[in-house]
């Protein structure tokens, strides 16, 4: 659930990201290092296009089956969703892989800290 959230896989308290594409390199309150290497979001691209050809396939087999638009709208909305669900998903692709080698791979105690609260913050 923390990755569909954007949030750290460890402790799910902080955001993956400062903005819309520029991602945090490590948790503001666990310090946990989001990326470990250069290349380590290799499998969140292949998380991206398995989403994305996904989703453009039912949509095709849905326009199919349901017969009400023409071949040459069929393809541009096809051509519009190709384009558009790749920069859309990207950012929960790497949120979900992170979280996945975080499942398979947790570090190492000494590596991650407990949660630590910024001063003036507190848990509810």
């Amino acid at each position: 659930m923390r990755g569909l959230k954007l949030r750290c896989p460890a402790c799910g308290l902080g955001a993956l990201y400062k903005s819309f594409f520029a991602m945090r390199e490590e948790c503001p309150y666990c310090g946990l290092v989001f990326a470990r290497e250069q290349g380590y979001f290799i499998g969140a691209i292949y998380l991206n296009v398995i989403a994305t050809e996904s989703l453009i396939f039912a949509t095709y087999l849905a326009l199919i089956l349901a017969q009400r638009s023409a071949a040459g709208s069929t393809y541009a909305i096809l051509f519009v969703l190709a384009l558009l669900l790749p920069v859309v998903f990207s950012r929960h692709a790497r949120s979900l892989w992170l979280s996945l080698d975080h499942m398979m791979d947790p570090p190492a105690s000494s590596d991650a800290p407990g949660p630590a609260f910024p001063p003036g913050e507190q848990m509810l």
